[in-house]
């Protein structure tokens, strides 16, 4: 496969994935807003709510991040226990997303402070759009997930954090700044130092 074809490749998945996550994105955020209210009067319930709507999103990122399903549903349940104990201090300053996704990196964070695991997969095989999943022998797609699989780890946290709430989550820049605890500028830093070392790997290819 071609250096220019990977890239065309690449952009359809990840624009696949954002699409996605974009979706109803302000009815889902109320949604979210009213279970965490009710989980912080005592409704246990509006939990199962949560975790219906976000554990999937929560796991693919921590599976892009860390390559290990076990270690992603770990830090998945993780979340969600420290989203129940946060409830009763919950306030609706932006979006729920940016909420739970900076809980999420800090779980990273500490995954990483305790294990020091490889960064490894961006797209796995079952999230592919199914217009390459249909390539003769998927082929293509092994091209795509071995050429992530290299081009993620040449990326600082920082970065590879950034471009996946950015791409898989869709999440806009203020969010990502927000969830991250820094500014915009800062941000579309690290995005565009990423996309610009993705190119590098393109080129290598």
């Amino acid at each position: 496969m071609t250096v220019q074809a990977l890239g065309r490749s690449w952009v359809c998945v990840l624009g696949h994935l954002a699409e996605a996550s974009r979706t109803n994105k302000g009815m889902v955020d109320c949604e979210d807003v009213a279970c965490m209210k009710r989980l912080a009067a005592g409704d246990d319930s509006a939990l199962a709510e949560i975790v219906t709507r976000w554990h999937t999103p929560l796991l693919n990122f921590f599976y892009r991040s860390t390559g290990s399903r076990e270690d992603a549903e770990d830090m998945t349940q993780s979340v969600m226990v420290k989203l129940y104990r946060a409830a009763p201090r919950y306030r609706h300053q932006a979006r729920f997303s940016t909420f739970l996704f900076f809980i999420a990196r800090r779980v990273l964070q500490n995954h990483r402070r305790f294990f020091h695991r490889k960064m490894l997969v961006l797209v796995a095989a079952e999230k592919v759009p199914e217009t390459l999943l249909a390539d003769s022998d998927n082929t293509r797609v092994r091209e795509i997930e071995e050429f992530f699989q290299s081009a993620l780890k040449e990326l600082p946290e920082r970065q590879r954090t950034a471009i996946l709430l950015l791409k898989q989550q869709g999440m806009s820049y203020s969010e990502i700044a927000e969830a991250m605890k820094t500014n915009e500028a800062r941000v579309k830093s690290w995005v565009f130092r990423a996309r610009r070392k993705l190119k590098e790997v393109y080129e290598k290819t």
